[in-house]
């Protein structure tokens, strides 16, 4: 069976303002855990996409994060 490629997938722009911003990136699926994360030090950014395997971005910190939907920022630790 052939996989199709997911169609809309949304980006997500996270930016760092502080030091030491967690992006943890959780799986899709019975079970929801953990498959990647990065750290971020300020105006640092990073572009994540939600995929078949990525269902959620955790974020940890203070950080600017824009979507299709708009902009939002995270409180400090």
């Amino acid at each position: 069976m052939e996989k199709k490629p997911m169609q809309n997938s949304d980006y997500v722009v996270i930016k760092a303002n502080d030091d030491g911003v967690n992006v943890i990136g959780l799986t899709r699926g019975t079970d929801t855990r953990f498959h990647h994360s990065e750290k971020l030090d300020q105006g640092e950014v990073m572009i994540a996409q939600f995929t078949e395997h990525t269902s959620a971005i955790k974020i940890r910190g203070n950080a600017s994060i824009i979507t299709s939907y708009g902009e939002i920022t995270s409180d400090k630790k």
